[in-house]
Order: C-alpha cells, then sequence, then structure tokens
C-alpha cells in the first residue's frame, strides 16, 4: 500500500510543478524608467507596476480600468434586474391555484389513508387471539 502511495505521489508531483511553472510565466515585467510594466500572457492585460517597501505594488492601466468598471457597472445592473425579477414572480397564488393544491393534497392524504387502513386490516387478521 505504501508502495502504491508513493508510486501516485512520484505521478502527481510532476503535475503540480508543471502548474507552478505555467504561474510563473503567466506574467512578465519589463521596466519602464523607474516603473514596471507586467503583461498577463493569459489575458493581455497590463498593469504598470512600482516598488514600494521591498514589494511590487501594480495597478491596472486607465483604459483597463475603465473597462473594469464598465463590466462592474453592467453585472451589477443585472443582478439588480434578476433581484427585481425574482421579487415581482413571489406575488401570492390565487385562490384558484391553492384550491387546486388543496384537492390535490386531499386525494393524496385520503388513498394513503386508505393504504393505512388496509394495512391494519390485515395486522389485526393475522393476529393470533389472546388465550388466558
Amino acid at each position: 500500500m505504501r508502495n502504491i502511495a508513493i508510486g501516485l505521489f512520484a505521478l502527481l508531483l510532476p503535475l503540480g510543478v508543471q502548474a507552478a511553472e505555467t504561474e510563473a510565466s503567466r506574467f512578465e515585467l519589463e521596466r519602464s524608467g523607474d516603473h514596471f510594466v507586467r503583461l498577463d500572457r493569459q489575458t493581455g492585460a497590463m498593469s504598470l507596476c512600482e516598488e514600494k517597501d521591498g514589494t511590487l505594488v501594480c495597478r491596472m492601466a486607465a483604459d483597463e480600468r475603465a473597462a473594469y468598471e464598465q463590466e462592474l457597472d453592467r453585472l451589477s445592473a443585472r443582478v439588480t434586474a434578476l433581484e427585481n425579477k425574482s421579487i415581482v414572480n413571489k406575488a401570492l397564488p390565487s385562490d384558484e391555484e391553492i384550491n387546486r393544491s388543496i384537492g390535490i393534497m386531499e386525494r393524496w392524504m385520503r388513498s394513503f389513508m386508505g393504504i393505512v387502513k388496509e394495512f391494519q386490516g390485515e395486522e389485526d387478521r393475522n393476529t393470533l387471539p389472546q388465550k388466558t
């Protein structure tokens, strides 16, 4: 069993390394004066980065920021529309719908109770009389 676990680990290890390498090669940094330009090779997005307190801080370019804000506004409007639509759809059922539902439940209960009475009758027939 231990050999199987070691074998599986050996098979999966290259996948983890490959994922880390893929993530590391996703971004490309180019120096531009005292700043860096970061290119996301997967999405094509560019960010302007600068070094602050030993860490690289990146922010979106102005045109990408505008596109990002537009997408957020679009999604926010869509969420609001969906929420409003669901509120409208939560109207109370009509009397006809309630009566129909009650009729269905009543038929189901009558059928169920009939089955219960059948089982009780079978149980009574199968019970041996008490001799004391």
